[in-house]
């Protein structure tokens, strides 16, 4: 098997595989292509790859040739050679039409952002991975964007107070969020419609915010769910009574195929002090303030509201050394021992992250998505 790697585009700075995992494959008879430059944006030169025995190739003659296509986004993929295996995180449920086209063309696609949430699949799980780096470089970057201090400082020129952080949600992202935080010298406070994390946020020293009535998120594979409205009416006020003594708000809470849930309102957003800060890491799927443009920093009363869906690319090299790895533990599933692709699918998890393959969609919901 030949499997070959496309350098993204601008302003993408990973890369599907680094020097250390091509390796691994070599060793287990894969033939690596990787396309010229591709490792650059994240400081991994075409020497570093060859010197564990990839081939530098041009984008055509890995679209032409290879058998395994490795690219993170649908906009770089092109035109590769029917029978092809994509890997890469593409977001079915809102690229369907994409996905129908690469159906069409005969390829098979996977993509890793399908990956069931389960105990066997975490090896595998990018989702994951890269959360924990967003939600890192979250609270980085509202503590540049920030004008004032994170810590308490007290001096003789007066006592600063420490600044005081919401962050909404508690998954891999907000998890992280709330360590980072806290290592800033910040207060805390954390809001989750799942009772259980309640432990994990309180072990990490934050303040868990509690509204009674959440519909059970414990079979969502660690997603937010729908909420009734008359939940959602109740959250909203205790939200708002917190985020308006807050001067940073980070916010990750995202449902799977659906627009964002929308839990910080304008009213909300005027009602903070000017100079706050929220980092709305749920941008590329609407967002979850009102004014929540993605890609973009939007100012209203003084309140900087930044979407940004591409925080882990501003730590390219070590996004791309956990999403490669990643990605070799889910190869492992269907490369054997000639280092050939053999996919079984009565495994859950090649199943489960499997969207096109032998000419259809197999995968329920987007084939919904499409009829």
């Amino acid at each position: 098997m030949i499997a070959g790697v496309l350098k993204e585009q601008s302003p993408e700075t990973r890369v599907s595989l680094v020097p250390e995992v091509v390796a691994a494959l070599v060793k287990l008879n894969v033939t690596v292509w990787v396309q010229q430059g591709a490792g650059e944006t994240a400081f991994f030169d075409d020497k570093s790859y060859t010197d564990v025995g990839a081939v530098i190739k041009s984008a055509e003659e890995i679209r032409s040739q290879a058998d395994w296509v490795l690219t993170i986004h649908t906009s770089n993929v092109g035109t590769v050679k029917k029978g092809a295996v994509l890997t890469g995180v593409y977001q079915p449920l809102f690229n369907a039409p994409q996905m129908a086209s690469w159906a069409s063309a005969g390829y098979t696609v996977f993509s890793m952002d399908n990956i069931p949430r389960t105990t066997r699949a975490q090896a595998m799980d990018v989702l994951s991975s890269q959360a924990n780096i967003a939600g890192y470089k979250a609270v980085l970057l509202a503590a540049f964007q920030y004008s004032r201090y994170f810590p308490m400082f007290m001096t003789a020129a007066g006592s600063i107070p420490p600044a005081k952080v919401l962050i909404l949600g508690a998954g891999v992202a907000g998890l992280q969020a709330i360590a980072t935080a806290r290592r800033l010298g910040a207060v805390v406070e954390v809001f989750d419609t799942r009772p259980a994390v309640k432990e994990e946020v309180m072990s990490l020293g934050a303040k868990f915010v509690e509204v009674e009535g959440a519909a059970d998120a414990s079979k969502a594979g660690g997603y937010a769910v729908q909420q009734s409205e008359e939940f959602q009416n109740r959250q909203r006020d205790k939200i708002h009574e917190h985020a308006k003594k807050s001067d940073i708000i980070i916010t990750t809470a995202q449902i799977p195929g659906m627009k964002a849930p929308i839990l910080i309102t304008r009213a909300m957003i005027e009602d903070m002090r000017a100079g706050s800060v929220i980092v709305d890491l749920a941008s590329v799927t609407g967002g979850n303030t009102d004014l929540t443009e993605n890609d973009k920093t939007v100012m209203h009363n003084g309140v900087a509201i930044i979407g940004n869906s591409a925080l882990p690319s501003t730590t390219p090299s070590d996004a791309s050394k956990l999403y490669s790895k990643n990605v070799l533990n889910f190869a492992k599933l269907f490369i054997n021992k000639e280092g050939g692709i053999d996919l079984n699918f009565e495994d859950d998890i090649v199943k489960g992250t499997c969207i096109a393959h032998n000419g259809e969609i197999v995968n329920d919901r987007v084939k919904n998505l499409i009829k």
